[in-house]
């Protein structure tokens, strides 16, 4: 019998450079401008494995429809939940490419209806980065389709095996 060692997960993580170099302290006292902190999104191993998704309850990212996000079409998903629910499933370019400001299209899966899943996929879907670090999933159609409206809860997680972000309508508010 071989005696293997479990598989540690990796997750992205920011790398804050607080410290200039020789080279980039020369360059700001010649230049008379000061170190500009910055930060760069890495990959580290994770001791800890990642989170169990319960295909009882697998909404691991559950919120509130806001009023905002039904006019913007465009649903706020928190930097803290971004991360550990979606990003760590990522590869790093992707993750890069998000971080950067880019839209990155992924594929929706809608299991309100269970027995009929709808898929929403292509341009008009997309994770985008927002100015204070969350992160905003656009849905317009999405958001008409199952006619939601302000204080709906929503469940949302990520299935790396099919990659794809999962939905489903949890409760709606009937005005």
């Amino acid at each position: 019998m071989s005696h293997q060692t479990p598989l540690l997960s990796l997750k992205k993580t920011f790398f804050y450079n607080f410290f200039p170099s020789k080279v980039e302290e020369e360059a700001c006292t010649l230049n008379n401008t000061p170190h500009v902190v910055t930060r760069e999104l890495i990959e580290i191993r994770d001791v800890y494995p990642p989170p169990k998704i319960n295909l009882e309850n697998p909404w691991q990212i559950k919120k509130r429809i806001t009023r905002d996000e039904i006019v913007l079409g465009k649903l706020v998903i928190p930097f803290f939940e971004t991360f550990e629910y979606i990003l760590r499933y990522w590869t790093l370019d992707a993750a890069k490419s998000l971080e950067n400001g880019y839209d990155v299209p992924i594929d929706v899966w809608d299991l309100t209806k269970e027995i009929v899943p709808k898929k929403y996929e292509g341009e008009s879907v997309c994770l985008k980065k927002l100015y204070n670090d969350d992160f905003s999933l656009s849905c317009i159609e999405l958001f008409n389709d199952c006619g939601l409206g302000d204080g709906d809860e929503i469940g949302l997680y990520w299935d790396p095996r099919s990659s794809s972000l999962m939905f489903k309508v949890l409760s709606q508010i009937r005005a």
